[in-house]
């Protein structure tokens, strides 16, 4: 199941490195969100920024969101800026 940020945690290899503060993400949606988000929070001294975006607008993934990519993304660099303008531009958006 791909977290909030569209990646899949099966393929990431952080939570297996022991890199993953949480070992695992959630989609926005999932019950867990919320534990998970402070989890996370207590483990950097910061919450993820994506996720806690995506349980606020009750979001599963920020691909359906209407506002992705947005600049919480640009910020993130999960996404290269050339992805994310491209994605931009095939949406319409400038």
């Amino acid at each position: 199941m791909p977290a909030a940020c569209g990646l899949a945690c099966e393929v990431c290899r952080f939570p297996e490195k022991g890199l993953c503060p949480i070992g695992r993400c959630v989609p926005g949606t999932d019950p867990k969100a919320p534990e998970k988000l402070e989890k996370f929070r207590a483990a950097t001294g910061h919450p993820c920024f994506i996720l806690e975006c995506a349980i606020k607008k009750n979001v599963d993934h920020c691909f359906r969101c209407d506002e992705f990519p947005c600049e919480i993304h640009y910020r993130q660099e999960i996404y290269s800026k050339k992805l994310l303008d491209m994605i931009k531009g095939m949406l319409g958006k400038k």
